[in-house]
């Protein structure tokens, strides 16, 4: 399972299961706090109510009752009042509170209604806790299912005492049916439920979001660390946080080891280059400390030369290929024309084109551009055109274009000369490895440096091109393809 999909299972996981509990606990609680509510108006309700009964249940008969005294009549005008009120959405067409009052016996003396449509008027409520634990002086409330298997049918009764001074001449309990807020609760638990839901989807949203981000973090972070491992140099990505700084300490530690590396095959290849010169200049000079004809004076002493310059260009080229190693981008990166890099190619090499007895033959598109550095890239040709003019026969053309196909534009350098071996292919463009140039009158068969391809392809890399080499018949085609600006 990749590592996008499990951070967003475990997110996911996570947040449903945070959710789940929270909505649940919730919902559940809305019931238990609106009862809460609930009794505590009516604890407010029948404290008023048993003020207003005082004086009537003060003055009742022996074993008679408040039907038909004042108290009884406004309460009963109460229920039958009409009622329209819309509560935030929800419409209230009911009175809902029954009232009733005992006496100190606890013997009914008034009652609104049973929800039955019946009244209790005369009948023993002196064992209902309502009745019972106000009489006793203490708080009075009952919760009683009229029909037990449905909770919906379930009244609340809250009690207060009716006084005379400190004595307790009854008890008024004002009841209020769960169903009668029933819709108020469904509401605020579907209310949650919904917006809980959306609360779950922002979540997931956020969460895939910060997933993506993360992923797109790492596979950068990936590309960059394959990339490494295939050769090319780039510069690590710009990531924020402990992502950002492993990446630049991968590309610390590349440059280390590459640094490492570099130096052991540098000390490894140089050895090996260095042999072959130094031997020649050290046979030559002990020759020259002999006594020797002028002509064998003067062919050492060329021999030493040739071997001077050959070690020096092995030196320049060298560090050439040394700094491009350690860049990891373009500094002056601008909009080049290939044409007038052409152009200037041409114009530089004249005198050795000229000298070697070479033509060039050019086709150069119009209009064509490319980013880059202009000292890299014409360095870059400017090694093409060398090996161009090394592996050239006498009198031969040298063929330059400036080309465009649907990304790229490919300025190409094709010779006709020998070509190259087919066991070399696939070692062109390493350090130090070189075919021998062909033998010219009067020269003996040289042989390059190795590092002018190794350090086109660098250039190439820098730029985010790639260096062709195809062969031609006759000939070898060596082209630089660059990005279209």
């Amino acid at each position: 399972m990749k590592l996008g999909l499990r951070l967003l299972l475990g997110f996911f996981l996570i947040t449903g299961i945070a959710a789940f509990f929270v909505m649940r606990v919730f919902v559940q609680q809305v019931q238990p706090s609106v009862r809460e509510v609930m009794e505590d108006m009516l604890v407010d309700t029948a404290n008023i109510l048993a003020e207003l009964a005082q004086d009537d249940l003060a003055a009742m008969a022996p074993q008679g009752d408040l039907r038909e005294t004042r108290f009884a009549r406004r309460v009963l005008d109460y229920a039958a009042r009409p009622v329209d009120a819309q509560i935030w959405g929800l419409s209230k067409r009911t009175l809902d509170y029954r009232v009733y009052v005992t006496d100190a016996t606890g013997r009914v003396v008034f009652d609104t209604g049973l929800p039955d449509g019946g009244n209790a008027v005369g009948q023993d409520y002196s064992r209902w806790r309502d009745v019972a634990r106000t009489l006793s002086g203490q708080y009075g409330a009952r919760a009683t299912r009229y029909v037990v298997a449905d909770d919906d049918s379930s009244v609340m009764h809250v009690a207060a005492p009716v006084k005379q001074g400190e004595r307790t001449i009854g008890v008024l309990t004002v009841a209020k049916p769960m169903r009668s807020v029933a819709k108020f609760v469904e509401r605020a638990q579907q209310e949650i439920l919904v917006k809980g839901l959306w609360l779950l989807g922002l979540s997931l949203v956020v969460g895939a979001a910060v997933t993506a981000w993360v992923i797109w973090s790492v596979r950068r972070l990936r590309r960059y660390a394959q990339r490494v491992q295939w050769g090319q140099r780039e510069p690590p990505p710009e990531l924020s946080g402990e992502l950002g700084e492993l990446a630049h300490a991968m590309a610390a530690m590349r440059d280390r080891l590459d640094g490492h590396e570099h130096v052991e095959q540098l000390v490894r290849a140089m050895t090996h280059e260095l042999k072959s010169p130094l031997a020649a200049i050290g046979g030559a000079a002990e020759l020259l400390q002999d006594e020797l004809p002028a002509a064998d004076r003067e062919r050492f002493a060329r021999q030493i030369r040739e071997q001077t310059q050959r070690l020096q260009s092995l030196v320049d080229r060298l560090l050439e290929l040394s700094k491009l190693e350690q860049r990891h981008s373009l500094d002056h990166q601008q909009r080049l024309d290939p044409a007038s890099l052409v152009e200037r190619l041409l114009r530089s090499h004249a005198p050795r084109l000229q000298h070697a007895g070479l033509s060039v033959r050019t086709e150069v598109a119009e209009g064509l551009s490319v980013q880059g550095e202009d000292e890299l890239l014409e360095m870059a040709l400017s090694n093409l055109l060398d090996n161009a003019i090394e592996f050239s026969p006498a009198g031969g053309v040298i063929e330059l274009s400036v080309k465009a196909d649907a990304e790229n534009v490919c300025i190409a350098v094709r010779d006709h000369g020998v070509g190259v071996p087919d066991y070399a292919w696939p070692r062109l463009g390493e350090r130090f490895y070189s075919t021998a140039r062909p033998e010219r009158a009067g020269q003996a068969p040289r042989k390059g440096s190795g590092l002018g391809l190794a350090i086109v392809r660098q250039v190439m890399a820098l730029h985010g091109g790639e260096l062709r080499l195809t062969p031609a018949q006759p000939g070898l085609c060596a082209a630089l393809c660059l990005p279209a600006a």
